[in-house]
């Protein structure tokens, strides 16, 4: 597609999701500023990160530490912030740490540790979500909300990561009231978790493309969108 179509569709997709947020924040007795985009760029090229940096976006989810990579090849000086929404790999954790500015996906202590000791030797520190498992799916990532309270603990000691949240990811169904007892459960446990460690967990990462008015509704304070913004994904290549 040509950088100028490029440009004009993502513009024209970003007006529409950002109005049909706004109607869901006033349908949920919200002001919609509450409530910020994070697009998702996943499977879609560096031009895609580009036109949509044109656009004022400064931004980007991604799943892969080596989709990150590439497009930061491609990128360079001028790439985005790149916040990681998908699962991270042991192995992959110090090309990570050299390369995203925010973690929405930690659900493992161990894991945080390196990521922390690799940030630390770069003199560098992100903000970081903790991923809570609310889904019906046993496949889904995140740590149980009963753990939670003991992952906080051990995160407070690690100066490189700033807890900022929490994240989830429902379960993929068409039942509603489903979708909307997962982000439920993430509200909840953020609640519980403040109390216990009387510490501001302000930002609730929860909400896409098919299910953000059930997460607006639930408290959502961001929301990841990616088919609406970028429109169909081309497929993966591993």
């Amino acid at each position: 597609m040509p950088e100028i179509e490029l440009g004009l569709a993502l513009q024209q997709r970003w007006l529409a999701v950002r109005q049909a947020l706004d109607r869901a924040c006033h349908a949920a007795g919200r002001l919609p500023r509450e409530v910020d985009l994070l697009p998702v760029s996943k499977t879609f090229g560096a031009d895609h990160v580009a036109a949509g940096q044109a656009l004022g976006w400064t931004r980007f989810g991604e799943n892969r530490v080596q989709e990150i990579r590439d497009k930061q090849a491609v990128l360079g000086a001028a790439a985005p912030t790149w916040v990681l929404i998908g699962h991270l790999q042991s192995n992959k954790a110090r090309q990570a740490a050299a390369l995203i500015g925010e973690w929405q996906s930690l659900d493992r202590l161990e894991l945080a540790q390196r990521m922390d000791g690799y940030l630390q030797q770069a003199r560098r520190s992100i903000d970081v979500l903790v991923q809570v498992h609310t889904a019906a799916e046993a496949q889904k990532h995140g740590v149980p909300a009963e753990q939670l309270e003991t992952l906080l603990r051990g995160l407070s000691r690690l100066p490189a990561l700033r807890v900022q949240g929490l994240m989830t990811v429902a379960t993929q169904t068409d039942d509603l009231a489903e979708i909307r007892r997962c982000f439920a459960t993430l509200r909840q446990a953020r609640e519980q978790a403040q109390q216990q460690l009387g510490q501001p967990l302000p930002r609730l990462s929860m909400g896409m493309s098919g299910d953000f008015t059930q997460a607006i509704a639930e408290g959502s304070t961001e929301v990841r969108i990616g088919s609406a913004l970028f429109g169909p994904r081309p497929p993966l290549h591993a």
